[in-house]
């Protein structure tokens, strides 16, 4: 019988040490849940354990292959390049591995039932949910495609769910931010809105889309503002990450190239097409400046249509 690939998360990364726990928790509850193969899971950025140490963690164990699932809602700067650019440089670090690579989690409907409970324990019960604006907020990338998936995200949670509207915004690189989108929901006649942020964990960026919020709403008494928690280590997101690795083992990798800027010339994004993939590493960075990326000629990462 041929030994399943072992399952590689990987993280963005958090100054945040209860944000970076809560993945790493996650990772040790995917491992129970799995016994029969080696789970580990890094970060590309600010947290330990690196991306490199899990993997060498798999090497150390016996792991000759492994499916690499990136724990991350959209298809931005590290999934596209700075995830594949550093499993190229452990399969030269560790000679004989072999890996394929899933895609993002995206807005899947079983994350957006997670999102409508959560929305649902932020509203009061007696209000009428066609009097409710939601506000869903992404993290925010120089990329308009990750941005556009954000988007994507509300429009899926808007359907057929009752609410007068869910707009959208970001918390970081890109318009609007969180208080141009409240000033937008109020705006558009909106007396009730809940603040949804579109993020797995808790971490230092949930935490300001929060603080922003408190102080928008202090400054407009007249409407009435409540914040909803992140999505958190639900078993949605357990069942998810492995529907994402079983795609990954089978070769169903549907990762969407269409409107990305590493292919097609976007207004304004013309010089990313083609660039060279380059391993990406920025150690300073509290997750919300600008990322520099460099992406392989044709699409480094995987595209299997």
């Amino acid at each position: 019988m041929t030994t399943p690939p072992a399952l590689l998360i990987a993280g963005h990364g958090t100054r945040d040490d209860a944000g970076a726990e809560a993945f790493r928790d996650f990772v040790r509850e995917l491992g129970r849940r799995h016994p029969e193969l080696p789970v580990a899971g890094g970060f590309i950025e600010l947290s330990p354990p690196p991306l490199g140490e899990a993997v060498a963690e798999l090497v150390e164990r016996g792991v000759r292959r492994f499916a690499a699932v990136p724990l991350m809602l959209v298809s931005a700067g590290h999934a596209k390049g700075d995830i594949p650019a550093a499993l190229s440089r452990e399969k030269e670090r560790h000679p004989g591995i072999s890996y394929t690579y899933g895609r993002p989690l995206g807005p899947h409907p079983s994350l957006l039932r997670v999102l409508e409970r959560r929305l649902q324990e932020a509203v009061d019960p007696s209000w009428d949910l066609s009097e409710v604006t939601v506000l869903l907020v992404g993290r925010g990338s120089t990329d308009p495609d990750a941005n556009a998936e954000v988007f994507k995200a509300a429009r899926l949670l808007w359907e057929g769910r009752g609410y007068a509207g869910v707009e959208t915004a970001f918390v970081s690189l890109a318009q609007p931010d969180v208080p141009g989108g409240l000033d937008r929901c109020a705006r558009l006649g909106a007396g009730r809105i809940v603040v949804l942020p579109y993020f797995l964990f808790t971490g230092i960026l949930p935490d300001r889309v929060r603080q922003q919020t408190e102080e928008w709403a202090a400054a407009h008494p007249g409407t009435e503002v409540r914040s909803a928690d992140v999505i958190g280590p639900e078993p949605e997101l357990l069942d998810l990450v492995w529907e994402r690795y079983e795609e990954a083992v089978k070769g169903d990798l549907r990762m969407n190239c269409d409107s990305c800027v590493y292919r097609i010339a976007l207004p304004g994004f013309e010089d990313k097409v083609g660039l060279p993939q380059q391993p990406h590493f920025h150690p300073d960075d509290d997750g919300h400046h600008h990322h520099g990326h460099s992406h392989g000629h044709g699409h480094a990462h995987s595209h299997a249509h």
